[in-house]
């Protein structure tokens, strides 16, 4: 068995990094001994690697470190344990207190974007770094294999577009008003009416043609429903509608994944998530274990704890709205830490590394630009998690372009590391 030696400080810290990159991304048990200075790896066959404290033993309190001015200019000035444990705390957010008109931490706040490595799965580089250092050093070693994992979400938000004709006439008059087209307005109406006679599906009901797509290169898609809220920007359906109930009998039935999408302030609000998380699992008659918070709001440790406490097995709610890539320096699914209590949870965060408005909205890239971003990114991650809003509809045919046999998913055959 491997033996590491840790310095006399920040225990629960530097254990928590060594139990995601040994035991949960590398698949190796180790020891743990205190009362070295910098990191020291003995190997099974003696030989020994030493890897230099570059953080940790500046700041030998516990949670010292927990300041703004302790964000390091370039992550090349970290080693790569607290390299990584500061990526995947993202205890960068809980000293940084900028935050976009959401209560958001932006993706151009972190250090990632600053330093050109947002695009990079950088803690799975790291760890493969070290890999190849303890190879070196006993080739005897076994690592756990890696294989490529796409998963695909849908985060629902809206159920369909039209509600009524009260809706219909308001948009059409804005189509006569505004934009000076009355061919528009009058397609509103024949839309509804043929939609109302059950002769054409409302727009945003993608939802047998997204499982469709998923079912073609065998995977599940994962389908996350909101069942409550207080804001504007939440009740776009009731949860118990028969419209929902319908649906939610259609994705159990054909095998996919129902999900929680908690409302806009239940991410740091015990009490809401838990009411929400309740009737999700009284309407779908199921456990309700993984899900993605609303508008992608996140405030570290509190949504963490607020998910374990609730007995939550998976958040992916770790992406940025305003930039795709890793924010957490991963696609893997890894234990959380509440760097305040100082403690590791059981929940598992599977960070978000695409969104479909990130892409389009937010940044306005081109089909070709998209393409060679999410190959660039997916060449490098175990795990690919994307996020299509069954609303979606602006670029809904390239998705399923992009999600063919050939295309997102073709390094589920090719990926080898």
């Amino acid at each position: 068995m491997i033996k590491i030696t840790i310095p006399n400080n920040n225990i629960e810290e530097r254990q928590y990094i060594l139990d995601i990159i040994f035991n949960e991304f590398l698949g190796v048990e180790y020891a743990l001994d205190i009362g070295s200075t910098d990191y020291e790896i003995t190997l099974p066959n003696k030989k020994l690697l030493t890897i230099k404290d570059k953080f940790f033993n500046k700041y030998p309190k516990d949670l010292d470190y927990l300041k703004l001015e302790n964000i390091p200019n370039k992550i090349e000035e970290l080693d790569i344990f607290s390299a990584s444990f500061f990526m995947l705390t993202r205890w960068e957010e809980y000293v940084n207190k900028t935050r976009d008109i959401h209560n958001r931490f932006p993706a151009t706040e972190s250090l990632a974007y600053k330093e050109g490595f947002l695009d990079r799965p950088i803690v799975n580089e790291y760890v493969e770094e070290l890999k190849s250092k303890l190879l070196k050093l006993d080739n005897s070693l076994v690592f756990k294999e890696k294989k490529f994992k796409l998963i695909l979400t849908h985060d629902v938000d809206n159920l369909y577009m039209w509600r009524s004709w009260k809706q219909v006439f308001r948009v059409a008059l804005g189509d006569i008003v505004k934009r000076k087209s009355i061919s528009l307005a009058l397609e509103r109406f024949a839309e509804y009416f043929l939609i109302k006679r059950v002769k054409i599906k409302d727009p945003f009901d993608t939802f047998d043609w997204l499982m469709d797509r998923s079912e073609a290169i065998d995977v599940k898609s994962r389908f996350y429903f909101m069942s409550d809220g207080v804001t504007q920007y939440d009740n776009n359906y009731k949860i118990d509608e028969p419209k929902s109930l319908e649906l939610i009998e259609k994705i159990k039935k054909r095998g996919h994944i129902i999900g929680i999408h908690p409302s806009y302030n239940a991410y740091n609000d015990f009490e809401q998530f838990k009411k929400e998380k309740e009737l999700l699992e009284k309407i779908t008659e199921q456990k309700i274990v993984e899900g993605r918070e609303h508008y992608l709001r996140f405030e570290v440790p509190t949504t963490w704890q607020i998910w374990e406490d609730n007995g939550m097995s998976v958040d992916s709610t770790c992406g940025y709205a305003d930039k795709e890539g890793f924010r957490c320096g991963t696609g893997d699914e890894f234990s959380v830490f509440n760097i305040l209590t100082r403690k590791k949870l059981s929940l598992k965060e599977r960070p978000l590394i695409v969104m479909d408005c990130s892409l389009f909205d937010y940044n306005n890239y081109t089909y070709d630009e998209v393409r060679e971003r999410i190959e660039s990114m997916q060449n490098h991650a175990d795990v690919f998690t994307v996020l299509w809003h069954n609303s979606y509809l602006k670029h809904i045919n390239f998705y399923g372009e992009l999600v063919g046999k050939n295309n997102l998913n073709s390094t589920k055959q090719l990926y080898k590391r």
